[in-house]
């Protein structure tokens, strides 16, 4: 076989392309890879703070004394948003007040107490930071994920 013929038959062969290709592809498959991982803790950590927030909420909702009971509420929250341990000091619990169907707003303490017709809420709001796996270019390493809950206190 002559060399013209060998190089002829080695251009119009298609063995190896499959594998050059792939070799090609394989780092921007593993960078999607890695993306929709990341979107996806993410996504967790958030349903995660949104929960903690719900907790904290419910527990402070079920009567006056828990809505006031602040270290309470944190301890909630806290222990149903555990995966994350820089939460404890970014929960911050408010008591609101409603008067006569107005919007909820921060409860004003007056001199005789709070007229008849005030309905109470606790809203418990929750942040933490979430850290990803890889340091991106363009994109931070660390993005402040919330919840958020408000609910009405059942007696009263």
């Amino acid at each position: 076989m002559t060399l013209r013929r060998f190089t002829r038959r080695l251009a119009r062969s298609q063995a190896g392309n499959a594998l050059i290709e792939f070799a090609i592809m394989a780092p921007v498959l593993t960078l999607l890879l890695i993306g929709v991982i990341e979107i996806g803790r993410f996504t967790y950590y958030s349903i995660l703070a949104a929960n903690a927030a719900r907790a904290g909420a419910q527990y402070g909702a079920q009567n006056i004394t828990t809505a006031a009971d602040n270290p309470g509420i944190i301890s909630a929250a806290s222990q149903d948003g555990q995966s994350l341990s820089n939460w404890s000091g970014n929960i911050t619990p408010t008591e609101l007040c409603s008067v006569s169907g107005a919007a909820p707003a921060a409860c004003s303490v007056g001199g005789s107490g709070p007229p008849v017709n005030t309905i109470y809420y606790v809203q418990v709001q929750v942040s933490g930071q979430f850290q990803t796996l890889l340091k991106y270019p363009l994109i931070p390493s660390q993005v402040t994920v919330r919840g958020n809950s408000t609910m009405r206190v059942a007696s009263q």
